[in-house]
């Protein structure tokens, strides 16, 4: 994986990335739903979590999908990603994600340099590939004096970056980041951006979920989920 340093601009809902020339997009959803339901009758009970949720993500552009606290966030993000089924609804994705959940899914007993290999492994990375990326994460991210140290030896913080870094090292098109900046300092957010704008400027997709959004300049586009539902801000 290799930094690119060009710029973009913004991207309109209408317009289309793929190195100067139109493209689809990367990932579309369509009327999905998703219902909960809990304990066994008489008292079973359904929360209806999404309502017919629709979203675009296209090459070169940040998006943003906002709402609170239980609205149905995480849950659109794990049934994009093959975590959860759906009830009904259509998903289309033209490339391979990134995931980066919510809460971390990390081993406590590997340190940091063996979750890259592991995880690179799994995504099909040659070695030089895994050790060329995690290296380039390390000091973007600003954590490689962790780099053989256990998971159970870290901060809440620096566990939220290797979490985040798991999902970025095989720069996949389309990236889907659930709270990636939970737990950042200062520092670490604005490297988190900067990231973001060079994943962006290579025609990388990314999706990032967030219970509020304060930078709504750093976005090409903000959904909104309510109601089950993701309404264009």
């Amino acid at each position: 994986m290799q930094h690119r340093t060009a710029s973009a601009g913004k991207i309109r809902p209408g317009a289309r990335w793929d190195g100067g020339k139109r493209a689809g997009a990367l990932l579309e959803v369509r009327d999905v739903t998703k219902t909960y339901r809990r304990g066994v009758w008489p008292r079973r009970r359904s929360r209806h979590v999404l309502r017919g949720a629709d979203l675009e993500l296209y090459p070169g552009e940040v998006v943003g999908l906002v709402g609170e606290n239980g609205s149905g966030k995480s849950t659109l993000m794990k049934i994009i990603v093959g975590g959860l089924r759906r009830d009904s609804g259509a998903i289309r994705l033209a490339g391979q994600v990134g995931y980066c959940p919510q809460e971390p899914i990390l081993y406590t007993r590997l340190t940091c340099d063996e979750h890259f290999a592991l995880f690179g492994r799994g995504y099909g990375m040659t070695p030089a590939e895994i050790t060329g990326a995690s290296n380039e994460i390390y000091d973007a991210l600003g954590f490689g004096q962790w780099a053989e140290s256990r998971v159970d030896e870290l901060s809440g913080g620096t566990r939220a970056k290797v979490n985040l870094a798991l999902a970025l090292l095989p720069d996949r098109q389309v990236l889907l980041l659930d709270e990636p900046y939970a737990g950042f300092d200062w520092d670490t957010y604005q490297r988190f951006w900067e990231l973001s704008a060079l994943r962006r400027a290579a025609g990388r997709a990314l999706l990032i979920v967030s219970h509020f959004i304060t930078d709504e300049d750093r976005f090409d586009r903000i959904y909104d989920l309510r109601d089950g539902k993701a309404v264009p801000r």
